[in-house]
């Protein structure tokens, strides 16, 4: 994994709106994700609309990901989930069958979903991601979400 956060964009005085789909396993993990991301598109888009859909575990966001995908009311969608590696193959399974069909929702409803569904190792690796400053994903999501909405938008026009 790479530990350069992307830079960050300039602010944008547009009227955005992002949604984020978050799993409710691995709550404080993916809290600290969500935490990062919303106040990262807040100083970005101070204007944005932002809105939490909450979901049981990462196998159900993409479920709730296409409902929103398919209202095409959203400039970016964000899917949070923290996955931990165990001792089956269950996480490495689950990890790719959800980003597989978080990039099918994104191709095929024309609507950038940004995949924060991330899979560690250790509890080490995750709290420094996902709830420390230096390179946390969350924020770094919001800083995708803004670009390709930016780059969608012009696109568009």
């Amino acid at each position: 994994m790479s530990t350069n956060a992307p830079r960050r964009p300039r602010v944008e005085k547009g009227k955005r709106t992002f949604h984020i789909v978050a799993s409710r396993f691995n709550a404080p993990y993916v809290q600290g994700l969500v935490d990062h991301a919303t106040e990262e598109l807040h100083e970005l888009v101070p204007g944005a609309a932002i809105s939490i859909q909450r979901v049981p575990g990462s196998f159900e966001i993409p479920v709730v990901v296409r409902e929103l995908a398919r209202k095409k009311k959203a400039d970016a969608i964000i899917a949070c989930g923290v996955i931990m590696r165990g001792e089956t193959n269950h996480a490495k399974n689950l990890s790719r069958s959800v980003t597989d069909a978080l990039q099918r929702i994104a191709v095929d409803y024309g609507v950038p979903v940004i995949n924060v569904v991330l899979s560690f190792d250790s509890e080490s690796q995750a709290r420094e991601r996902c709830l420390e400053n230096t390179i946390n994903r969350g924020t770094e999501a919001a800083r995708a979400a803004m670009e390709i909405a930016g780059a969608m938008s012009k696109l568009r026009k």
